[in-house]
């Protein structure tokens, strides 16, 4: 099975020491975001997870321990955007998040990160030319570090129109024109192009659009054949594996103004003044009237390699 820990916060940038004590206790408990009292136990256990899959906009706090982290298999999907304050406003300096990024390229291998150019969206100070210009700059840094970036446009869930109300939807001949230079662009650093959660829209411009965490992502990350039951598989926007991830809504500290995850500021202040790293739930610990159930845990690697990929075909 695969452990997510960014669909719902980033918890390398601010829980690495939770996340830490949760891999030396062997289990997570995680509340279920729509009926709180619903808790699911996970057995963080390298012989039962197959891999632990990332999403961070700061993996450095994790860094330092990364040895401890030697049993399992990981995937490092890391945002790396050019955008200022104004937009990300607690998002460290870009060229800290790309030093730690090509820091995980040369410990873990280029199969294991994803550099995650997304959101995308325009206006007036973030135009077509800003894109164009700072993409090409980020991709001469990353070179050699990465064999992809996935990127995606801007998605206006209803917490971003309240929170970035200046947020436009990119119109289709501008997500065809950046989608296509940007896979140009790539190219020349020896890159491909992922969208994620766009569905076939940009093929015509020669980018991959087969996922950004599918299940042959995560088997290069693995460096094994897997299996992958359909219930994996939980949004109908793409073929990524999504499910069994261990966050909490409302939590993610950067406060990004496109942020799908965060109600508002105030909410993700109080909730972080609930954490403990200690506690076996992200945000607060046992209340009464908890329902906890162990979640059905297996491997799903393949245990026989067949003929055709040892000879790598």
């Amino acid at each position: 099975m695969i452990i997510n820990t960014g669909n719902r916060t980033d918890i390398p940038a601010f829980y690495s020491r939770w996340f830490y004590n949760r891999i030396e206790e062997g289990s997570v408990l995680v509340r279920n975001p729509y009926n709180p009292q619903q808790v699911t136990r996970y057995l963080l256990d390298p012989d039962l997870v197959d891999c632990i899959a990332f999403c961070t906009k700061n993996p450095q706090p994790m860094i330092a321990d990364l040895d401890r982290l030697d049993g399992f298999h990981q995937h490092w999907a890391v945002t790396i955007n050019p955008y200022e304050k104004d937009i990300e406003p607690f998002v460290p300096e870009t060229g800290r998040v790309m030093d730690a990024f090509c820091h995980l390229s040369q410990r873990l291998g280029k199969n294991c990160v994803s550099w995650r150019y997304d959101p995308v969206f325009l206006t007036e100070k973030y135009d077509m030319d800003f894109h164009l210009r700072q993409f090409e700059h980020m991709a001469a840094q990353l070179a050699g570090y990465t064999d992809h970036c996935v990127i995606s446009f801007l998605d206006l869930y209803d917490k971003t129109r309240r929170n970035f109300p200046q947020g436009r939807a990119v119109i289709r001949e501008d997500r065809l024109a950046l989608g296509k230079a940007f896979v140009d662009i790539a190219a020349r650093y020896d890159m491909v192009i992922r969208p994620c959660g766009e569905g076939d829209e940009l093929a015509e411009t020669g980018a991959d659009c087969s996922g950004c965490q599918s299940g042959a992502v995560l088997e290069r990350a693995v460096g094994m054949p897997m299996r992958f039951p359909g219930s994996a598989r939980t949004r109908e926007a793409c073929s990524c594996i999504l499910g069994c991830d261990i966050g909490a809504y409302n939590t993610c500290g950067h406060g990004c103004l496109y942020c799908y995850a965060n109600y508002d500021r105030e909410t993700v202040e109080a909730n972080m003044k609930q954490h403990d790293p200690l506690s076996p739930f992200l945000i607060g610990d046992f209340m009464d009237g908890d329902i906890i159930k162990a979640a059905p845990q297996e491997s799903w690697i393949e245990p026989q390699i067949s003929f055709d990929q040892l000879l790598g075909l």
